[in-house]
């Protein structure tokens, strides 16, 4: 039996994992049968990690200690605080990814070491890179990256014969794509994608939240900061009415003890109507289809050459969203299969395709941006050392590799400066740079003399650039990667560790020296986690404090503080104990 590929759908609301066998794709499910775990996670009072609806469930009292929507700041380099210790976007994300693995490992009954990741279409470089890390962190093998559309595609389409023009419209938590899909027999071909990487239904949700501000405000006098236990809870009952507004025309809100204003409690009681929902959400809507008609004109497609529109993502059950496409487009939207597991299953699909295993079909991507360098040239009159040079076009199928060839501008040239953008601007300066290095070591030849550029963008979506001396050989190479650097903190090997240490049930496999050394290494990182966040909690609870707890408290920490110097973590543990007993009677 070939060793299992999972397929993941890490979103921004939501994840799954699934599994291709038995000639079909199926949902693994946690021990509680839930097949949809919220993509949050959190750290309880404890200081023991939480994942999925544990997480959620903790959102509303202990918003400080939750953290939601991970995936929008994937590819970023700043930090969110858990538990009183930074992590990277990647290292949080893979909290859910190691989730999720060992969610696999339960049903399966055996090791889980390979999975197909799926990313959306619109992702940069930087986010693709992130989420490769986020799995290797988690101690997974990312064998494949797929642009979410086209794993919804695959899971619509297993066993459908005969030539179509496709539109998956994919409107998740947190972001936006829409593709048009080629599909011929058991070829899907992504002839074009675009998108909001911030576009999706947190952001209806905070158009209902701002709605229900407004109304506190109007009415009370009363404003909910973000952070705080009042707007968390806004937040979610915000959530819970867009989701009945899906099926019924009014949402009644209601929230008691909101708050305390003047000492006395504050409750919401309201009704939002759909109709005031849909105005709300007005804006977004027409930015999707704008999208739309973008992805058809880079497809040179009109709407009558489309033959079936795919829904993708737990936001296009929002009727409005069904009911604009239909006009667009004169027919109604498929919808058989749930938007908000099909990415999960196209992923399984995928893995069983690289597996070995007899797939469905043979999957052809895109980019959905342009690659390229900049140069000296003539850009609208002016002589500019910015003029965009494109070498891998947007839309261009992947893998690709795209070459061309610069020249040095000045006699005994010793270095060329080479740096990479993604973007449409003419001027380079207006697009994104994602790298930058130097050749140097040149011939110091006649000005003129050949430089080659070459890109190479893989499967996954990884660029690899190389710039060669055409007339010596001397080749300089780098990936274009925004990945975990020692300067930023931690490596992946720690990273891992990290993450790891967070599970009370880490195998010791996860180690790389394995062994009981691996094992006491994890309960030691665990144990530092957890007395971290005890302390954390209670220097935020001294002002509340009697002065005979505070005194205790702080006398506590500093002893914990002095024992984990001494990593003396039989002695950090009781003392931790004896710290969180003091904050139970406080809390109580």
């Amino acid at each position: 039996m070939n060793e299992p590929i999972i397929g993941i759908d890490l979103g921004t609301t939501n994840s799954e994992v699934a599994i291709f066998e038995n000639g079909r794709a199926r949902l693994i499910r946690d021990a509680s049968g839930r097949a949809i775990i919220p993509s949050v996670v959190g750290i309880d009072d404890q200081g023991r990690l939480l994942v999925g609806e544990p997480a959620m469930n903790q959102y509303v009292g202990r918003p400080e200690s939750t953290i939601r929507s991970i995936k929008r700041r994937m590819g970023s380099t700043e930090k969110v605080s858990l538990g009183g210790t930074d992590y990277s976007p990647q290292e949080i994300s893979a909290f859910i990814l190691r989730h999720l693995k060992e969610m696999a490992q339960a049903d399966l009954k055996i090791a889980v070491t390979k999975a197909v990741i799926t990313v959306p279409a619109y992702f940069s470089d930087a986010q693709r890179q992130a989420t490769r890390e986020a799995g290797e962190i988690a101690g997974l093998e990312v064998v494949r990256m797929i642009n979410e559309p086209t794993a919804a595609a695959l899971a619509y389409e297993a066993g459908h014969q005969g030539l179509r023009h496709v539109l998956v419209f994919d409107l998740g938590g947190g972001t936006f794509d829409v593709s048009v899909v080629r599909m011929e027999d058991e070829i899907v071909e992504v002839v074009a994608s675009t998108g909001n990487n911030h576009l999706g239904g947190d952001d209806f949700d905070q158009r209902i939240g701002q709605h229900l501000l407004n109304h506190l405000q109007q009415e009370h006098q009363f404003k909910a900061d973000p952070g705080t236990s009042s707007h968390a809870r806004l937040l979610r009952t915000s959530e819970a009415s867009k989701r009945a507004l899906s099926d019924h025309p009014f949402a009644k809100v209601e929230e008691e003890f909101l708050a305390l204003k003047d000492g006395i409690p504050l409750h919401l009681d309201m009704e939002i109507s759909r109709d005031a929902y849909e105005e709300m959400i007005a804006s977004y809507v027409d930015e999707t289809l704008d999208l739309v008609h973008k992805a058809l004109n880079d497809a040179r497609l009109n709407t009558t050459d489309i033959q079936e529109i795919l829904l993708v993502g737990g936001s296009t059950r929002t009727p409005i969203i069904k009911k604009r496409l239909e006009e667009t487009f004169g027919m109604i939207p498929r919808g058989e299969v749930d938007p908000d597991v099909c990415v999960a299953l196209g992923a399984a699909i995928q893995g069983a395709i690289i597996g070995g295993e007899k797939g469905t079909a043979v999957l052809v991507d895109v980019t959905p941006y342009t690659f390229g360098t900049g140069a000296m040239g003539e850009l609208d009159g002016v002589w500019t050392p910015f003029l965009y040079v494109p070498l891998i076009r947007r839309n261009t199928s992947i893998p690709t590799s795209k070459s061309e060839v610069f020249y040095t501008s000045h006699k005994n040239q010793e270095a060329v400066d080479v740096r990479i953008y993604q973007g449409e601007d003419r001027d380079a300066s207006f697009n994104i740079e994602i790298g930058q290095f130097m050749v140097e070591g040149l011939s110091q030849a006649e000005e003129g003399s050949p430089i080659v550029l070459r890109l190479d963008l893989d499967l996954n979506g990884v660029l690899q650039v190389t710039a060669i001396e055409k007339n010596t050989g001397l080749k300089k190479r780098i990936t274009i990667n925004n990945a975990l650097t020692q300067k930023e903190g931690d490596n992946l090997t720690h990273a891992r560790s990290r993450v790891a240490a967070m599970f009370e049930d880490a195998s010791v496999g996860d180690h790389p020296e394995g062994g009981a050394a691996a094992g006491k290494i994890g309960e030691d990182h665990t144990e530092i986690a957890t007395a971290r966040a005890v302390m954390e909690k209670a220097k935020g609870m001294l002002d509340d404090a009697a002065d005979e707890d505070r005194d205790d408290m702080v006398n506590l920490i500093e002893a914990i503080q002095d024992a984990l110097k001494e990593e003396n973590f039989k002695e950090v543990q009781s003392l931790r104990e004896q710290l969180a007993d003091i904050l139970f009677y406080m809390e109580t």
